[in-house]
């Protein structure tokens, strides 16, 4: 893939762009089988993706001024740097950032300027489903501007019909993260519909979705065919998001349950399992780790499904899963190395099955799932 921000040293996130998108793949695929070498287990294919055009999902710093914005990330003095025209964001994206741009000089919200700390608008943040339609965030440092978002709401959705979902989201701290607690929806839909593995995902503002469809959608259909092999009569989805592997792997007569700390999501997961009819899988806001812990032995399911952030899932919990009455655990993983720490706290368990998953072209990082068995 070419890109002429990398070729002008404008942005380097894609490391690995100068690397042959195959090389990188195999790369990955040869790392990943080292880190987890002391496991041993069957490696399938692992699954490509697409070199541009996958991300679903648009993190834009907003920069320079009100008459001239830049929407893309920031350099090293804390300068706004305009990459609108990046080719990794699927088309809708693509299309609907310049319209976003020309949006801010309207409404004369003034780009947020890191190093003197003033101005009212942090980041654009752009989500699009499979139909185009667009979930558009606009994080804000103050409530004061909120009315001015209304007052020029018709002219976006003038120039954006397919924002059909828009929000402030407050972040008023000078501090190293995209987003704040407090979410304002602006129009009349809080949600926006996303399509995987055959489902359809009620996503809220606040709630996490991976960032690459095609291959998510390979991910958690992987994850339902090892669990429609094993045939479970109940299941657990630890760190579950919206509900991605819980509402995958549902099935009549098999209870699921969902864990996750974001009430967002989990209001998320319930509106889908509701539409879907899905009587048998419920959600619960919470600590992952907390509700493994507080459970009786004959609550115990008999297939966990985890999905923890880089962190991995940690030491209690790996050590709960050893000692509990489980079976199986299908593990989701953003970084192979948590995941062999956190396989050295569950001897009970052996890897059978792996697979990798480039969900991050052109970095170095990559998803890994895979499915242990219990052994004792």
């Amino acid at each position: 893939m070419q890109c002429s921000y990398f070729d002008a040293g404008l942005c380097r996130s894609c490391s690995l762009l100068e690397t042959p998108y195959a090389q990188q793949l195999a790369l990955k695929q040869a790392r990943v089988e080292d880190t987890l070498s002391a496991h041993s287990p069957d490696w399938l294919p692992p699954i490509a993706s697409p070199e541009q055009g996958f991300r679903n999902k648009a993190k834009m710093v907003v920069g320079g001024t009100t008459a001239a914005p830049t929407l893309g990330i920031l350099d090293g003095r804390g300068q706004g740097v305009d990459i609108r025209g990046c080719a990794l964001h699927v088309t809708p994206i693509h299309d609907a950032l310049p319209a976003l741009a020309r949006f801010i000089t309207v409404t004369g919200l003034h780009p947020y300027d890191v190093p003197s700390r003033r101005g009212d608008l942090k980041y654009v943040l752009v989500t699009a489903n499979s139909d185009g339609e667009l979930l558009v965030r606009f994080v804000v440092r103050s409530e004061d501007v909120v009315s001015r978002l209304r007052r020029h709401l018709p002219a976006l959705q003038k120039a954006l019909p397919n924002a059909v979902v828009v929000t402030a989201n407050l972040l008023p701290e000078h501090k190293a993260v995209t987003e704040g607690e407090r979410e304002i929806v602006l129009t009349s839909r809080d949600r926006l519909t996303m399509t995987l593995a055959g489902l359809r995902l009620e996503l809220r503002p606040q709630s996490f979705f991976q960032t690459n469809t095609p291959v998510a959608d390979q991910l958690y259909g992987q994850a339902r065919e090892w669990v429609d092999e094993l045939s479970p009569a109940s299941v657990w989805d630890l760190y579950c998001g919206v509900g991605g592997f819980a509402l995958a792997c549902a099935s009549p007569g098999r209870a699921v349950l969902g864990v996750e700390t974001s009430l967002d999501a989990v209001l998320s997961a319930r509106a889908t399992a509701r539409l879907g009819g899905l009587d048998d899988v419920r959600f619960e806001a919470g600590d992952a780790t907390e509700a493994a812990l507080r459970s009786q032995p004959d609550e115990h399911p008999d297939l966990v499904i985890v999905n923890p952030p880089r962190r991995g899932i940690g030491e209690t919990l790996a050590r709960w899963l050893d000692a509990s009455a489980v079976q199986h655990v299908v593990y989701s993983s953003c970084n192979p190395v948590t995941l062999a720490r956190d396989l050295e706290w569950m001897p009970g368990f052996r890897m059978r099955r792996a697979r990798a998953l480039d969900m991050f072209p052109h970095t170095a990082h990559l998803e890994v799932v895979t499915m242990l068995e219990r052994v004792r």
